[in-house]
């Protein structure tokens, strides 16, 4: 199993957008073939001294059966049509692609 950590940093202004169009996007992922989970995550304050907070971070978690299903993940239509509404939006991406130790 892969695990995919994609941290994107949003423009401030534009996050409750962002997240529309990334949830919206979210049942076409989960079609895919491959996909065990895949929803954005937001910072949520603990009180846990070592916690930094980001609110314009958005946080991706993903699973995929391989990494062959992640590569065609990157390449589906539905990705390229998410990513063209939030390219003004983002400011960077951040991305750890994990596998079990």
């Amino acid at each position: 199993m892969i695990t995919v950590l994609a941290s994107i940093s949003i423009k401030p202004e534009c996050i409750p957008e962002f997240i529309a169009i990334f949830k919206a996007n979210v049942p076409n992922v989960r079609k895919e073939k491959g996909c065990i989970e895949y929803y954005p995550a937001i910072d949520i304050g603990s009180k846990i001294p070592i916690q930094k907070l980001d609110g314009n971070i958005v946080t991706i978690i993903e699973k995929w059966n391989t990494l062959e299903d992640l590569y065609v993940h990157i390449k589906a239509p539905h990705m390229a049509a998410y990513q063209e509404k939030v390219k003004g939006m983002v400011e960077s991406v951040s991305l750890k692609i994990l596998q079990e130790a």
